[in-house]
């Protein structure tokens, strides 16, 4: 296998990640991910020594193909977070207040079980 397309394919896989890292929005693994391509894409210019530009062309239409697919299908996400946010909130209020009137049952059986504290703290005050 020439090693301009050996290049071409480890560009290709390094585009790939920092595509999904940009969509779960990991900016230091898609820096990592762009900061591999480099020297893949340096590796597959190395075909270019025999006038196959495919190779080269192939990986840095796959850098930018994939980093504008990432950054429209994050938009995409950000886009629902207010319909989910609200959403959670929701189910959180609702789990809520199904716990505050467990717990007001709770304590109403314990306050009758136990009579209550008469202790006092003596007073500080002359």
């Amino acid at each position: 296998m020439p090693i301009g397309v050996v290049g071409a394919v480890l560009a290709g896989l390094c585009a790939l990640v920092a595509a999904i890292a940009i969509v779960r929005g990991a900016a230091g693994l898609a820096g990592g991910a762009v900061g591999v391509w480099v020297p893949a894409a340096v590796l597959s210019l190395a075909a270019s020594f025999a006038n196959q530009w495919t190779p080269a062309v192939v990986s840095g239409a796959l850098l930018v193909g994939l980093l504008v697919i990432g950054a429209v299908v994050r938009g995409i996400v950000n886009a629902g977070e207010p319909a989910r946010s609200t959403a959670r909130a929701a189910r959180l209020a609702a789990s809520t207040g199904q716990a505050q009137a467990a717990q007001a049952v709770t304590t109403a059986a314990a306050a009758t079980s136990s009579p209550p504290a008469t202790g006092t703290i003596p007073a500080l005050a002359r």
